[in-house]
């Protein structure tokens, strides 16, 4: 990938840094006392059992949900703790099925990626009117790069699942954000999109992005994610090298069941244990 890593960076800060963050989500108190810090340049994914916290962490980090109100806990982004949203937004690209599934079908690919300037769910009304020309051609050039660039004035309903993914990666991608999260990166792919859209995420680790990725599944995590972290019983179970958190014990401590791991040219992959 050629996109520039240079725009919204702050040197010598954590990307995100949970400070003794009690979070609750509705009645649930999902987290008490976290403390979680992502460095910048690190690739990192979480993973943990259904209910674990996984979809509170990310909604927290785009500040749909905050911490309880405490002199001394924090959530921080890029150093600072307190952000006007729509400016947050810029610095962090969101790609998931939930988002995913929020466009309309008749959607062309054009206007899924000029929609990641505004955060919005496409551009229509005024704000059709708001998009400039530069933001156009550079919308198009990211669509080139993912390899859909011919898909551009393309709806969404007549395209693959895959390629629906791939521009809501190139939504994510077009404002250069800090931080690139992905929830469930392969969710609803067959075999053959799933493996190019990992190779996609494999060229943005390599190219030093930073990226959070959200999963269910070992084998989504590529080579280039060192450090996972893994949740269970109301907070961190794990955190650490991925060789030394995916293991069969401590897996299958947090899942409550038989677990075995297999290593296979750096992916991990899980089967039923004994």
């Amino acid at each position: 990938m050629r996109i520039s890593l240079e725009k919204n960076r702050v040197s010598d800060v954590p990307l995100i840094q949970f400070i003794n963050a009690t979070i609750w989500r509705g009645s649930t108190c999902v987290f008490k006392h976290l403390d979680l810090t992502i460095d910048q340049h690190e690739r990192i994914a979480i993973l943990g059992p259904n209910g674990s916290g996984k979809t509170t962490l990310l909604k927290t980090i785009n500040r749909e949900i905050y911490p309880v109100d405490s002199p001394d806990s924090s959530v921080r982004i890029l150093g600072q703790d307190r952000w006007n949203v729509w400016q947050l937004r810029k610095h962090i690209g969101i790609v998931s099925q939930d988002l995913q599934q929020r466009y309309t079908p008749t959607t062309t690919a054009l206007e899924v990626v000029v929609s990641g300037y505004f955060s919005s769910i496409g551009v229509h009304g005024a704000l059709a009117n708001q998009v400039t020309q530069t933001q156009r051609e550079h919308a198009l050039a990211v669509l080139n790069e993912l390899g859909i660039g011919n898909l551009s004035d393309c709806s969404l309903n007549r395209m693959s699942t895959g390629q629906q993914r791939r521009c809501l990666l190139a939504r994510a991608l077009v404002h250069d954000p800090a931080i690139l999260i992905l929830d469930e990166p392969t969710a609803g792919l067959d075999l053959t999109a799933s493996f190019d859209y990992l190779a996609r995420i494999r060229q943005l680790a390599r190219a030093g992005r930073n990226i959070v990725m959200v999963t269910h599944h070992l084998n989504e995590i590529p080579p280039e994610v060192s450090r996972v972290v893994l949740l269970g019983d109301g907070g961190i179970a794990a955190d650490g090298d991925k060789a030394e958190v995916l293991t069969a014990d401590m897996l299958s401590r947090v899942y409550d069941t038989a677990i075995r791991v297999r290593e296979v040219d750096g992916y991990y992959l899980a089967y039923p244990g004994q």
